[in-house]
């Protein structure tokens, strides 16, 4: 089999890369080891920043992110029992965010791919990536039982971070830059409608914790546990009274209880894999980066890797210049870092580490009344979680 690009894994990142391909005339193969049920389940972010937004748009895949997704014009931060709401619009000259599911945008450019693209298989696991300093890489991938090499001009790396592209970035080459966290999220999905019209942050005493949802009538929430925290671990009563102390305010706002349908503890590290490119192998989304997810910075920092990527690829396919592949690792972790900076500022300045001190936790609290109190500090939030400029 042969092609253009090949592509390995079909999350958002693959998927949005092969839907801009497909509309520069790139021909590409997808492979993805799971099956499509799974793909189209996998619980993730929520949150698209509003260059994401533009992207779908554009790639002809917002129809219905336009009619179910629930736009949103800001924050709200909690500490101190009180309340502050963060103005995105006003603050950043119109942007806003998103709340529509990756679950959500994959089955979107799964229909667009499978109706107008070029092929995407489903349980086709790749094996490898070979021969990515030459002309012509290979990634031999066993699919409905048979092994199969497919020959392509470039590799894009969108598996994740237990993926094999990056293992095929000889270790000689690689710097990883890596932070763990000594907590992690107990997340849950609750049939009840949202307390809230917009996410909570909320920093307390306890813990932190974040009010979320899914849709008018599904709300999602989270409390920060101990690094190592099995959901079972936690009954459903347990959690929402945990939710109610941290999310507690001196008003009459109250919390809504549900039925919790489904409970997940996600751990928290940054890391950076450098470079993004090796040869004709480049790396995109999570097999490149993790982010902690209290920046709402992980699908987001996937799409601007493809958008850039697809960019420099109709460049050459234009012009024969390489010039903007060339750049292409350089380029996208200019974003990188900033999301990784934001995304370890928004952690550490709701979370309570084990071994916080009295003085730590004044640190927290000015910190939190400094963006409450001087707009120049509010709007750097406001730009970062709204979205650094794509490429």
């Amino acid at each position: 089999m042969r092609t253009t690009v090949g592509i390995i894994g079909a999350g958002p990142a693959g998927l949005l890369l092969a839907r801009l391909l497909h509309r520069a005339g790139i021909e590409s193969v997808v492979l993805e080891s799971r099956d499509r049920a799974y793909v189209e389940r996998r619980q993730r972010a929520g949150i698209l920043e509003q260059g994401t937004v533009d992207v779908l748009r554009a790639a002809g895949a917002g129809e219905r992110m336009d009619r179910e997704g629930l736009r949103h014009d800001g924050i709200e931060l909690r500490f101190g029992r009180r309340r502050h709401r963060v103005d995105f619009p006003g603050l950043t000259g119109g942007r806003s965010v998103t709340v529509y599911a990756q679950t959500e945008v994959c089955k979107d450019l799964i229909a667009l791919q499978l109706k107008e693209g070029g092929p995407l298989l489903f349980e086709a696991e790749a094996l490898g990536v070979e021969g990515a300093e030459g002309d012509r890489p290979r990634i031999p991938f066993r699919h409905q039982g048979r092994e199969d090499v497919l020959e392509c001009e470039y590799v894009v790396g969108c598996d994740g971070f237990w993926g094999v592209a990056r293992k095929a970035v000889p270790a000689g080459v690689s710097r990883v830059f890596e932070r763990s966290y000594p907590y992690a999220w107990l997340g849950v999905l609750a049939d009840v409608a949202p307390s809230h019209d917009e996410l909570v942050y909320a920093r307390h005493e306890r813990g932190f914790a974040l009010l979320s949802m899914r849709s008018p009538a599904v709300s999602r929430l989270y409390l920060q546990v101990p690094a190592g925290t099995e959901a079972g671990q936690w009954g459903d009563e347990e959690i929402w009274d945990e939710l109610e102390r941290r999310l507690e305010t001196d008003d009459d706002w109250r919390l809504e209880r549900g039925p919790l349908t489904q409970k997940s503890v996600t751990p928290m590290r940054s890391f950076v894999h450098e470079p993004m490119r090796h040869g004709r192998l480049f790396l995109a989304g999570d097999a490149a980066h993790i982010v902690p997810p209290t920046g709402a910075k992980g699908l987001n920092l996937a799409v601007g890797d493809v958008v850039t990527l697809a960019r420099a690829l109709a460049h050459e396919r234009q012009t024969g210049s390489p010039e903007l592949l060339d750049a292409y690792s350089t380029t996208c972790l200019r974003r990188v870092w900033q999301a990784e900076r934001f995304s370890y500022d928004m952690t550490t300045l709701l979370h309570r580490a084990p071994d916080d001190t009295p003085f730590d936790a004044r640190l927290q609290l000015a910190r939190l009344e400094r963006i409450a109190s001087s707009r120049a500090a509010e709007t750097d939030l406001a730009e970062a979680y709204t979205g650094f400029p794509l490429g």
